[in-house]
Formats: C-alpha cells, sequence, structure tokens
C-alpha cells in the first residue's frame, strides 16, 4: 500500500500545482487552452503511438480484456438509465443534471489513467492502457452523446453522421491505430526515437492541464450528485470490474490495469460536452473536480485490492 502511495502521490502533486498556477494566474486560461490542446493531439498520442508500436501484444489476452470493460460500460450505463426511469416522475426537470451524473459515472480519465499506470507496470502497463483507451474511448463518446441528445436541454441534437467523424477523428484512437500498425508493420528507430521525444513530455503538462480545470468554488454549491458520482464512478466501477474479471477469468496485470481504468476520475473533457450539448455544466464541473480530490484516497485502496485479489 506505501509503495502505491509513493507511486501515486506525484501525480496528485502536480494536479495540485496545476490548480495553483491556474488560481494565481501564474499561467492565463488561454495558455492552459493551448496546453490542452497540444497534450491531446500531440502530445498523448506520441506516447501511445511509441508505447503500442513496440509492445508485445501476443501475451496480452485482449479478448477477456475486452470483454470485461465493455460488459462495464454498459452495465454502469444500463444501470443508471434504469434508475433515473424509476425517480423520473420525482424529478421531472432532472434531464440535464442526469446526463452529467451519467458522463461522471462512466467516462475516464485517460490521463490519469496513464500516468498512474505507466510508473506502477512501465510500457506494459502503458501498452494495457492504450488498449483502454482505444475500447472505451468509442464506446463512451457514442454513450455519452446518445443520453446527452435524449436528456440534454439543446434543441439541437447532433447528426449521426457528426458523432461517427468526432469518434473517427479523436486524436487518442488514431494514435491506437497507427501504434498498432507500426507494431505490425515495424518502425525505423530514427522515427521512433523522435516520437519518443514528443511523447516523454505529455503527462506532465496533461496533470498539469486536470489541475488548471479544477473549479473548487463550483463543488461547493452542489453536494448529493457529485457524492453519487464519486460511490458510481470511483466505488462502482471498479468493483463492477472486479466481478467481471472473475467471472471471465482475466488475471495479472491485464486485470489491475482494467481495475485502474475504472476507478480513476471522469474526464475533463466531460465539462466541454455538457456545456456543448445541454448537459448541467456546473455540475459536470463540480463532479471532475470533486472525483479528482477523493480519489487521491480511493486510488490507492483499488491497486491494492487489484494486486491481491
Amino acid at each position: 500500500m506505501l509503495t502505491t502511495l509513493y507511486a501515486i502521490t506525484p501525480i496528485f502533486l502536480i494536479i495540485a500545482t496545476g490548480h495553483l498556477l491556474f488560481r494565481f494566474r501564474v499561467v492565463g486560461e488561454s495558455v492552459w487552452s493551448a496546453i490542452e490542446h497540444i497534450c491531446f493531439y500531440l502530445l498523448l498520442p506520441a506516447l501511445i503511438i511509441r508505447t503500442l508500436s513496440r509492445a508485445n501484444l501476443l501475451s496480452v489476452p485482449v479478448v477477456d480484456f475486452m470483454t470485461v470493460l465493455v460488459v462495464a460500460i454498459l452495465g454502469m450505463s444500463l444501470l443508471l438509465i434504469i434508475t433515473h426511469w424509476f425517480f423520473r416522475k420525482r424529478f421531472p426537470q432532472s434531464g440535464p443534471s442526469f446526463s452529467s451524473l451519467f458522463q461522471g459515472a462512466t467516462r475516464f480519465h485517460g490521463f490519469v489513467a496513464i500516468a498512474v499506470i505507466g510508473p506502477l507496470y512501465g510500457d506494459a502497463g502503458i501498452a494495457l492502457a492504450a488498449l483502454a483507451l482505444a475500447i472505451m474511448v468509442p464506446l463512451l463518446n457514442v454513450t455519452s452523446v446518445i443520453v446527452l441528445s435524449i436528456y440534454g436541454h439543446n434543441d439541437v441534437k447532433p447528426a449521426t453522421s457528426a458523432v461517427v467523424k468526432k469518434i473517427l477523428t479523436n486524436p487518442l484512437i488514431i494514435a491506437c491505430v497507427i501504434g498498432l500498425s507500426f507494431n505490425w508493420l515495424g518502425v525505423h528507430d530514427i522515427l521512433f526515437d523522435t516520437i519518443e521525444i514528443i511523447g516523454a513530455g505529455g503527462l506532465g503538462l496533461a496533470l498539469l492541464a486536470v489541475g488548471s480545470g479544477m473549479k473548487l468554488g463550483h463543488a461547493a454549491q452542489y453536494k448529493l450528485l457529485p457524492t453519487v458520482a464519486v460511490l458510481t464512478r470511483l466505488i462502482g466501477m471498479p468493483v463492477i470490474i472486479i466481478a467481471m474479471s472473475w467471472l471471465i477469468g482475466l488475471e495479472g496485470l491485464a486485470r489491475s490495469v482494467a481495475i485502474i481504468a475504472g476507478a480513476v476520475p471522469t474526464a475533463a473533457s466531460a465539462y466541454v460536452m455538457a456545456r456543448k450539448m445541454g448537459g448541467n455544466a456546473e455540475l459536470m464541473s463540480s463532479i471532475v473536480t470533486f472525483q479528482v480530490i477523493v480519489a487521491f484516497f480511493t486510488l490507492p485502496l483499488f491497486i491494492y485490492i487489484a494486486e491481491r485479489i
């Protein structure tokens, strides 16, 4: 447990540093937007390409790994929708808030997941984390857009072609495709070294950007729903993944990575999606902030469990 705390504490210290830099205006808001942009479109994709291009994927139980993650996401999604359906008459105006709760419970922060898994498990762990991104990002984008289209208060509903385009042009998904292609076809050392240098700067900047996006003032406005989002995302999701791993027989490093992917906070980009598609954006901001704070305590617990079950 102490080793795990030593491994992840620097991650949360970097996040806290990013928040302090933002709060005291050491770095302007426009600069943070540029940092997020370059991390999302260049630095983290380079890290994924570098990791997948020379990973030993033959030793990875891809089918079982994929099944555990997909069933966990769809199971949590179905549970949330059924629960909302039962309570819809008592809370008739709760659609936008439910859409934000849904995103908070199902989506995951890829930046944080890779930053946690890397120090603990090295390149083998990052390769599995990249595969988790390839599996979860398209599925979670589709489910989130569908839920926001149904429950959000925005009158403009996205076309199917727009949703498909958003998924196909996601830089993290493109990076997974390129990395897997390089793994199969091979990549020259010069190109590999170039990609490695670019990707090396990604995690630190990405974590600083996570901290800059924390809105502690918004978090104080809500209590019940962020608490529900913490319970479902940071506790419920990893518990479902543990149960599915036991049923399917997923073990070892693949199981640990799947559990960590389930135990990290929700994606910061959920706030942008909530704002653009009629969700409760302020609630979404509170959920993201609250989960990052609470994950400092819950994430080490589930890493400890993952390594000992």
